[in-house]
């Protein structure tokens, strides 16, 4: 089952993270019409969760802007931190030159974490308007977040296996 209406083109975006191995995973899963049409996973060396979900939902919109361009989509994801970072924080910290600028004048401003692949993603979003970042709950059974799960797990695996998307 699909968040909100199964028509049209949706995106599931999901990364995951095992502390003890230092290794991540990603994936992303396309669905037009409730029925699945693409996906594409990977793992991550010396990554954290934050940023294994920030490369899913870059590979989504790579995805996205490579085979359905002009196209309205909705890319999910159940990351507050992905889907704040591209609703609200990205235009800030965009504006400011990809720094954080905190009110206290005598506090310099800060880099963002993340920040070559929060450049990346806003390289992608910012030329595709019909592009909607949306938040879905995890592990709620929504057919294409646990997919995503799975295959972003699997791409974590990989790491040790060599497996290939």
């Amino acid at each position: 089952m699909l968040p909100e209406t199964p028509n049209g083109l949706h995106v599931f975006a999901d990364g995951c993270y095992e502390p003890n191995s230092g290794g991540g995973g990603w994936a992303f899963v396309a669905y037009r019409d409730a029925v699945e049409i693409a996906s594409g996973f990977g793992g991550v060396q010396n990554s954290a969760n934050n940023s294994t979900e920030l490369i899913a939902l870059l590979n989504a919109a790579i995805w996205i802007n490579s085979n359905a361009k002009g196209e309205p989509a909705v890319i999910w994801s159940d990351s507050i931190y992905a889907i704040k970072g591209c609703n609200s924080w990205r235009h800030i910290w965009k504006n400011n030159g990809w720094k954080k600028i905190v009110p206290k004048a005598n506090v310099r401003s800060r880099t963002i974490a993340n920040s070559a692949l929060w450049k990346a993603i806003d390289l992608q979003l910012s030329p595709n308007p019909l592009v909607t970042i949306a938040w879905c709950k995890g592990h709620f059974g929504i057919e294409g977040n646990e997919r995503a799960d799975e295959l972003a797990e699997r791409g974590r695996l990989s790491i040790q296996s060599g497996e290939r998307a």
